[in-house]
């Protein structure tokens, strides 16, 4: 009787297991279904419920990862994606994960970490070919972006030597100019002495005709006090 009672309890308990291991395959399978549907929101409800129940599925963690990333929110498929590489040792499976973790990242516009992601998935597959052109795409951003960042740079510097250019230009005109207004203050201030020493010239000779007329009636004046002698006619 105890020994039936035990297979009984063994066997309530082994359908429980499975029943909860079905519910946990159900809900990860129609978050697959609606994933593919597009559903991407109503698929993360599915992978959130079924990590409830397990939160170590890998493919609770995985595909949550991939309904974030349809969703556009990036940082939260890494996360996702993250969590997923701790539940499993198969390297076909983290290669699927560093590939999907290059894509979170490539979108985010983190370049560099994103090509660290990609040349983990090759070490664990190199013959995944998807992620060979995604790396040489990621690479080949990066150089444009050097480039562009270089060109920038460039036009920087140009734009710098042309506005000390024209600063040193506005600077030169600016200093022809105060050399022209000094040149011209000079010129008026010789002119100015010109015309006063002119003047006290003028004064001076005034002064001397004054003085050559009073010496000119002096002598009118001697003249006339003597005798006059006339010449005789023929």
């Amino acid at each position: 009787m105890k020994i039936f009672i035990k297979i009984c309890f063994l066997l309530v308990l082994l359908l429980v297991v499975n029943a909860d291991a079905q519910t946990k395959r159900n809900l990860i399978n129609e978050g697959v279904n609606l994933y593919k549907d597009g559903k991407f929101a109503d698929a993360e409800v599915n992978f959130k419920k079924g990590l409830e129940k397990d939160a170590n599925l890998f493919e609770g963690h995985f595909n949550l990862g991939d309904a974030y990333y349809k969703q556009g929110r990036y940082d939260e498929s890494l996360q996702a994606y993250k969590n997923s590489l701790s539940f499993t040792d198969d390297k076909y499976k983290q290669s699927k994960v560093y590939h999907n973790i290059g894509n979170a990242l490539l979108k985010s516009q983190k370049l560099k970490e994103s090509i660290g992601a990609y040349a983990n998935a090759l070490k664990l597959n190199p013959d995944d070919l998807e992620t060979k052109y995604n790396l040489s795409f990621a690479l080949n951003m990066m150089k444009q972006n050097q480039d562009q960042k270089n060109q920038d740079k460039n036009n920087q510097d140009q734009d710098q030597d042309k506005n000390q250019d024209q600063n040193q230009d506005q600077q030169n005109q600016d200093q022809q100019k105060q050399d022209q207004n000094n040149k011209d203050q000079q010129q008026n201030q010789q002119q100015q002495r010109k015309d006063q020493m002119t003047k006290e010239e003028a004064e001076r000779i005034l002064e001397a005709m004054k003085n050559n007329e009073q010496d000119l009636q002096k002598k009118l004046r001697q003249v006339k006090g003597r005798a006059v002698v006339v010449e005789k006619d023929w």
